[in-house]
């Protein structure tokens, strides 16, 4: 079973990474049309919620480190998101109106997880 598991998260992870870097390639070789316009940001966010989805579900050693993963992969989206919103409200043509709000609620949820990926990590060390 943790074999199927490790082949489906790489399977999401590998298509995240498609649509994150090549979202137009990607949308071809899935559904046979080139993604352009709006559906182009709407695919490399999408991309980037299928890489955590992979790495969340990436089978550990042991049950311990499932908040620790959990926590790195929303982190991760929470990140991309960020910074990928945040380029397209400044550089594109595609700005509505919960876009910057969604910009900060991003950037808020990333701080805090980073803080709570710190603290995770400063447990386990007994610090």
């Amino acid at each position: 079973m943790k074999n199927l598991l490790a082949f489906a998260a790489a399977s999401e992870a590998t298509t995240g990474v498609a649509l994150a870097i090549a979202p137009s390639l990607g949308g071809w070789l899935l559904l046979g049309v080139e993604l352009t316009g709006v559906s182009v940001p709407v695919a490399r966010v999408a991309g980037f919620a299928l890489i955590a989805l992979g790495l969340a579900c990436w089978p550990g050693r042991d049950a311990s480190n499932t908040l620790s993963r959990a926590l790195g992969a929303m982190l991760c989206y929470g990140l991309l998101a960020t910074l990928y919103l945040g380029y397209v409200a400044v550089r594109s043509e595609w700005v509505g109106v919960l876009l910057w709000p969604a910009v900060a609620l991003h950037a808020a949820l990333t701080l805090l997880l980073t803080r709570a990926c710190l603290k995770n990590q400063k447990s386990k060390k007994g610090v």
